[in-house]
């Protein structure tokens, strides 16, 4: 599915971003660098632009790209453990045409969900620095703004969550994060907060299939797709 021409001309903008010295000194040393497993493939190495249905009810706010996922493959969530536990789960709830996601271009396609983060680069240890998170609140907030269809966001993990309370002006001690948490909204949605899809929740059982697949119901009824 094409996006229609305002947010295929932000994924442009997006892409050529360089604002952060910091940020794009590490994607480009990962990208050169790889992995051993990957060195035979070319790394995307860019900001990593959102992805999905521009029509979309639920749209799904993480953290950053992965070094070797997203990072390499340049789309969110993809090449990596949090993609291969992420992907299955939104097919399950029939977000996605299947149940994997490879790289970018390869024909998956999101209904009625568009997945973006907070950080569009990734960052050293999946850290990104206060003022990094800052300097990309404006891509989100033009992406946000012209996902006009959206009821819920679903942010995963702390940082997701205070990156869409801080668009909307609010402040994220009136809201605190939790695992299930329904924050309903000045502007007449919702923010539903789920545990992070990181391998470090995925593989320890802090986040289980079953706990993301509740998640991932309960926004389909808070965006009437139920």
């Amino acid at each position: 599915m094409l996006p229609p021409p305002a947010l295929a001309d932000l994924e442009a903008e997006v892409i050529r971003c360089t604002a952060c010295p910091r940020l794009v000194a590490w994607r480009e040393e990962v990208a050169r660098t790889k992995r051993a497993a990957y060195r035979n493939e070319t790394y995307w190495g860019r900001p990593v632009p959102g992805f999905g249905d521009p029509q979309a009810r639920v749209v799904i706010v993480g953290l950053a790209p992965g070094a070797h996922g997203s990072n390499r493959t340049g789309r969110m969530f993809t090449g990596d453990a949090s993609g291969n536990f992420l992907y299955p789960a939104l097919h399950r709830a029939g977000f996605a045409d299947r149940p994997e996601s490879l790289r970018r271009g390869d024909g998956l396609s999101l209904q009625g969900l568009w997945i973006t983060a907070a950080v569009r680069c990734v960052p050293p240890g999946n850290k990104p620095a206060p003022e990094e998170i800052r300097t990309c609140a404006g891509w989100l907030e033009r992406e946000l703004g012209l996902l006009t269809s959206r009821r819920v966001t679903l942010a995963l993990g702390r940082i997701g969550h205070d990156a869409f309370l801080r668009y909307l002006g609010l402040r994220p001690s009136a809201h605190p994060f939790a695992h299930g948490a329904e924050h309903p909204l000045p502007d007449g949605t919702v923010l539903l907060d789920s545990y992070h899809v990181s391998q470090q929740n995925t593989q320890t059982g802090v986040l289980t299939p079953e706990m993301f697949d509740a998640v991932l119901i309960r926004a389909r009824e808070l965006a009437g797709l139920a």
